[in-house]
């Protein structure tokens, strides 16, 4: 596998459209700094004032973005710096200290919220209708709800210290898993050996040579199986983070934590689970059918990628993919597809391609004040095709949002995934309404039966599986490697139905899956 330093300069994403090179992020950062300092004394002159006038509160909201955005855009470049390669000393010192700098921003901004919280009900309702807070009015509204849940501000900042040692078990994960982990290689039916990594799994998976897919399957849960303890540690400090969290706001449980600020009832995530349940019944007849279009008399985990077309498997180069997803986008509108291909082909969002000790997956990163950038672990198959297809769906979500004023640019989780899904969709009939013969036809059919599988079942999957544990531990019991392994399996057996023989290295899956640690992401 190719080290960093050996990737082409076009197949990188363009980072110095931020920073030309560290030494210029360093010279902003200690700069910012020593600026900071200015603009911290220019916030917290507002310390006990807010209750003055709208004109007032205007004033102190504009002073805390100056800062917040600058802070920002030093950390985006940072960590897509860090994510490059996970093992590299370069980055590891530069990006724990932009870390730090936020976390030290959060902890001296600390007060607000309470302080505006403190603020009259008839104050508040002055504020809400007043010319000079109309841009921030949504913003407020969202602050005002959460009275029953904003601490004192010495507490609040109390609960900003911790913050960071709250995000370690999640840090930890990502270096133990895109650094530390490493993969033997495995045998095909010919015995020949093959390179395993997270970017090849599930290319091997996809594979006709049925041993080989066992053998990467079984290999690979094998080395997470290895670090069980270890996983399981890291899942239950991330878990018990949560729940301090939700303890120290005075919220009922750790889910109702996650969904009250985004205005979400808690019934929407278990109402989520209960239909996806009461309806399994369709995912169990697709397996059925793969079962039967495969020709296999037992239908194993490792048997769930590999095409059911005999030796048909649409592969596409990276440049190829490039034009198929802009020219399936075209129903979005000229605009669309023209910063799309801008973006794609000549402004490099992407960084395209698995190298060393990068980190494994995909996401869409950047700030108001940046352009979008796509990680991808690009390996030629359609899965890949649809993977770029959804973060690009990201990237112009967050691209067109630039419309809003800062204050509105993000979006939350539950909205998300609407425009990702969406550009994943259209991708999907685009090469249906252009397949070449039947069974290509039946290729993407199936394929498009696999993204309903992945996106609905076994991410509802997931979403129980969180809870499950989260409940476990609100009752003060410990989350062991044992209860892990047992709870998984259980969901499994549910999931995939009796035509499935849930192989039992399965238990572990749970320690590989990143988003466990993003707090209630996956619903």
């Amino acid at each position: 596998m190719k080290k960093r330093s050996e990737v082409p300069l076009e197949d990188c994403w363009n980072v110095e459209a931020i920073y030309p090179d560290t030494e210029s992020w360093r010279k902003d950062f200690n700069s910012l700094k020593k600026e900071g300092k200015l603009y911290l004394e220019s916030i917290l002159r507002f310390k006990g004032r807010l209750g003055q006038s709208p004109e007032t509160l205007k004033m102190l909201i504009e002073a805390q973005q100056v800062i917040e955005r600058k802070l920002v855009n030093l950390y985006v470049y940072m960590h897509l710096k860090h994510d490059e390669d996970i093992a590299e000393e370069t980055y590891k010192t530069p990006y724990g200290e932009i870390q730090a700098a936020l976390f030290d921003f959060q902890k001296q901004t600390s007060w607000i919220e309470p302080e505006l919280i403190e603020l009259s009900e008839e104050t508040q309702k002055i504020y809400l209708e007043s010319k000079p807070l109309q841009p921030y009015r949504f913003q407020l509204e969202k602050t005002f709800r959460l009275k029953e849940h904003t601490l004192s501000s010495d507490k609040e900042e109390l609960v900003a210290l911790a913050s960071k040692a709250l995000r370690t078990p999640g840090s930890a994960f990502s270096a133990l898993n895109d650094a530390d982990l490493k993969f033997p290689d495995v045998e095909d039916s010919n015995g020949e050996k093959h390179a395993l990594s997270h970017g090849s799994y599930q290319v091997m998976l996809r594979s006709f040579d049925r041993k080989l897919r066992e053998n990467a399957f079984k290999t690979y849960m094998g080395r997470y199986d290895a670090f069980d303890n270890t996983m399981a540690e890291l899942i239950q400090g991330a878990v018990q983070a949560n729940i301090f969290q939700a303890k120290a706001h005075k919220f009922n449980s750790a889910l109702d934590a996650a969904l009250f600020p985004k205005n979400i009832d808690t019934q929407v995530y278990r109402s989520l689970i209960d239909t996806v349940r009461n309806r399994i019944g369709a995912l169990h007849d697709y397996y059925k059918v793969r079962k039967k279009a495969l020709g296999v008399e037992k239908l194993h985990l490792w048997d769930q990628s590999v095409p059911i077309t005999p030796e048909l498997e649409i592969r596409m180069e990276y440049p190829e993919a490039e034009k198929v997803i802009i020219e399936s986008m075209k129903p979005l509108g000229d605009d669309y597809v023209k910063k799309l291909e801008e973006g794609l082909k000549n402004a490099r969002w992407v960084d395209r391609y698995e190298n060393k000790n990068k980190r494994s997956g995909a996401y869409s990163s950047g700030s108001y004040d940046t352009q979008p950038y796509i990680l991808m672990n690009y390996k030629g198959i359609l899965r890949d095709v649809f993977t770029l297809a959804h973060e690009a769906g990201h990237s112009m979500h967050s691209l067109y949002s630039k419309t809003q004023p800062y204050q509105y640019y993000g979006y939350p989780i539950f909205l998300a995934e609407v425009a990702s899904t969406f550009n994943e969709e259209l991708l999907s009939v685009y090469l249906r309404e252009n397949a070449k013969s039947t069974d290509e036809k039946i290729f993407l059919i199936n394929q498009k039966l696999e993204d309903i599988k992945a996106t609905l079942f076994r991410q509802v999957m997931f979403a129980e599986f969180e809870l499950l544990i989260h409940e476990h531990a609100e009752k003060d019991l410990p989350i062991t490697p044992a209860f892990l392994k047992t709870k998984y399996k259980e969901l499994c057996d549910f999931y995939f139905g009796e035509d499935v023989v849930v192989d039992p290295e399965i238990d572990i899956e749970w320690a590989r899956i990143p988003h466990f640690y993003y707090n209630f992401y996956v619903y």
